[in-house]
């Protein structure tokens, strides 16, 4: 069973660890930082979730990402789920909704795509992502 937080957009846990570091690059990325949260619920899965702040400290880019299994009789069902892309100075966001499903048979090396889609992101995911990234950068300071 996933907990609460193991979902698309949902609140930090109270006690999420936020790392922040610098992210690479040269001139052009210098004084950006990236701020993640990975968070895993065992067998339920896992999250992540990364912002990009500019050198202002004004977030620029935004992730989110769940992974979960389903085992069966007959293999394993992963979901991948994510939302991802550019925060705009005007508070638009430009970027992706993806998810896809795919199936693993037990001793097989090869998994099959079962479904695999990608839509532009509702008002609701754009307003839940900018909630997001401000409790992310709020837990970390």
């Amino acid at each position: 069973m996933r907990p609460a937080w193991h979902a698309l957009f949902a609140p930090l846990p109270r006690d999420a660890v936020v790392n922040r570091k610098p992210v690479g690059g040269g001139a052009a990325t210098a004084g950006w930082q990236s701020l993640t949260v990975e968070l895993s619920a065992g067998a339920g899965g896992l999250r992540h979730i990364m912002v990009t702040l500019d050198e202002k400290g004004a977030p620029i880019s935004a992730g989110d990402w769940v992974m979960y299994a389903a085992d069966g009789a007959e293999g394993s069902t992963y979901v991948h789920e994510n939302v991802g892309g550019r925060l705009e100075a005007d508070g638009t966001f430009r970027g992706t909704r993806w998810r896809s499903v795919t199936f693993e048979k037990p001793g097989s090396e090869d998994a099959e795509v079962k479904e695999s889609h990608h839509a532009p992101p509702t008002p609701e995911d754009v307003a839940a992502i900018h909630a997001l990234v401000k409790d992310l950068v709020e837990k970390a300071r």
